[in-house]
């Protein structure tokens, strides 16, 4: 180590007693973090891109510093998908630090990334009270039985009002609208298991059907709509 000529003529002084860092709540554990392998945690970042034109929602389960379970979510890019698929292979097994100085392909997911690392390392984490933590493949949790994320999709316009999408139910298939037009429910269609009932042999238009379900005074309504088509 090279010390300026300035230094090097300085007065030594002593130090006073070292007290480490403020502990940090680590699964049930204070812990005071002095190398990535002291932190642990379960927990989620977003992140965004530079033109905001997608997001991503990252949820790591890291153990002893090591990253065992990542879910990678990403929203409004077609291009993010992608590089989701691909960030879920670098992700595993790397250290934290690792990751966060790792190119995960996009700028959204390496923001969220960013995020995420900063919840873990100040022990801001969703297990920071649970002993042990959570269990790796908790992340699946957050998807439900479908294995789908939860996505709300709605589009609206000032001259005809808004269309719902997609809910966290599923595929919005019609809108329900009482006399004066306003929206008092919808139907959906869980595509999740919808899938499944196809996969137990069910045929297509039988399983949409058992798939269906329906939210707030939807029977009541006095029209219905396709959101997509009217």
């Amino acid at each position: 180590m090279i010390y300026s000529t300035e230094v090097q003529h300085m007065c030594p002084v002593a130090k006073g007693a070292y007290h480490g860092p403020a502990p940090i709540p680590e699964e049930g554990r204070w812990v005071q973090a002095k190398e990535i392998k002291d932190i642990s945690g379960f927990t989620h970042g977003v992140g965004w891109c530079a033109p905001q034109q997608g997001a991503c929602k990252l949820t790591l389960n890291v153990k002893e510093g090591v990253i065992q379970e990542a879910l990678v979510e990403t929203l409004g890019c077609s291009g993010m998908t992608h590089s989701a698929a691909m960030a879920s292979e670098i992700l595993i097994g790397k250290t934290i630090l690792e990751a966060l100085n790792t190119d995960l392909v996009c700028d959204a997911i390496n923001t969220a990334m960013r995020e995420l690392f900063l919840q873990i390392v100040y022990g801001r984490t969703q297990s920071a009270f649970s002993e042990d933590g959570l269990a790796v493949g908790a992340s699946l949790e957050d998807l439900g039985k479908g294995l789908r994320s939860q996505v709300g999709t709605m589009f609206a316009t000032h001259a005809k009002g808004p269309r719902y999408l997609e809910m966290a139910e599923g595929y919005c298939t019609r809108m329900a609208l009482n006399k004066d037009d306003e929206v008092i429910g919808y139907e959906f269609v869980n595509l999740g298991k919808m899938m499944d009932f196809i996969k137990k042999g069910d045929d297509a238009n039988t399983a949409l059907e058992k798939a269906k379900g329906h939210y707030g005074q939807f029977d009541a309504a006095v029209k219905y709509i396709d959101p997509r088509h009217e």
